[in-house]
């Protein structure tokens, strides 16, 4: 009986775990970015910002139906946003140029530069 005892208190010892495991830092907080379609033309707010994953708030101020269109090294596509109405576009962006144009309404496009990668989120309180 007590070297089954020692026996299952040795096999509940060893199975503890390991503490060797790598832990990765978050990635970075998601940028709010705010997109106006209006006044004759596309609007990003802020016009910097740096690399991954961005949320696009965007409001559509012309009379008509539009879809946003981003175009560089990542491509993106809103749903239609219809007239003095908003949508949202969730993606994730690289370094590089890019230019924001709306399809359906007649509004000059945005051209805009993403920058390096942002910092991680890590050390930052209350995020998810």
């Amino acid at each position: 009986m007590l070297a089954l005892s020692l026996g299952l208190a040795a096999l509940s010892v060893a199975g503890c775990g390991r503490d060797d495991f790598e832990n990765n830092p978050r990635p970075p907080v998601p940028a709010e970015i705010t997109v106006k379609i209006g006044d004759g033309g596309v609007t990003l707010s802020p016009s910097e910002f740096g690399a991954g994953l961005v949320n696009l708030t965007i409001a559509n101020f012309e009379e008509s139906p539009a879809v946003l269109q981003i175009e560089g090294p990542v491509d993106a596509v809103s749903n239609e946003v219809p007239p003095n109405g908003n949508a949202q576009l969730r993606t994730e962006l690289e370094t590089g140029e890019y230019e924001a144009s709306a399809d359906g309404v007649e509004v000059r496009p945005f051209t805009f530069t993403v920058g390096e990668e942002r910092e991680s989120g890590q050390n930052d309180l209350l995020l998810p």
